[in-house]
Parts: C-alpha cells; structure tokens; sequence
C-alpha cells in the first residue's frame, strides 16, 4: 500500500466528515497507518489541520435546497434536482462534505 493509496483514502476520510477510526473500520483499512499518513502528508504539504472547537458546522448553502421530512425520513433536494432520500438527517459533518463536494463538482 503506496502513498497514492493512501492520499486517496485520507482525503476520502476528509470528505466524509466522520472520525478516522471510524472511516478505518468501514473501509477495513489500519486506523493507526490513516493517522499515520494524515500527519505525513499534512507535512508534505504545509497544511494543518485545524481541530474543530466545538460540533457545530457552518453550513452556508449557495443555492435553493428543499428538506422534505416523512414518515420519520427526510428528503433533501438540491438545486441541480438531484434528490437523495434518507431514513434520518444526517450529521451536520457529512452535510457540510456533501456542500464542499457540490460546490467542487460546478
């Protein structure tokens, strides 16, 4: 397992906006190389993360959005009508990844 392997799980793990430990299990990779490789290449490339405060994820939407709640799911509509159906609303996190992942996609 090379540094590209690596690169792509790291900013996968980043992209989902959930814990490393718990992206390691999903993907069945090493939590302790994931940490590994997060400081390695964070020096490689002069970036530092950023240790959230508190939980709360600013969220500022660009564009109209529709949130449908029924039948204890929820609905969430995006301006390009893609639509993605969810039995509960997810973590702030993963909304704010799914935003980053919208606006990089125009």
């Amino acid at each position: 397992m090379g540094e590209e392997f690596w690169k792509e799980h790291v900013a996968a793990a980043k992209l989902e906006g959930i814990s490393g430990s718990a992206y390691a299990k999903r993907h069945g990779i090493s939590v302790t190389a994931l940490y590994y490789w997060q400081r390695k290449l964070n020096e490689t490339t002069g970036v530092s993360e950023a240790k959230p405060t508190n939980k709360f994820v600013a969220l500022q939407v660009a564009e109209a959005i529709g949130v449908h709640r029924s039948g204890g799911g929820c609905t969430l509509i995006l301006g390009s009508g893609m639509r993605l159906e969810m039995l509960a609303l997810p973590e702030p996190e993963w909304l704010a990844a799914l935003g980053r992942a919208v606006q990089g996609a125009r």
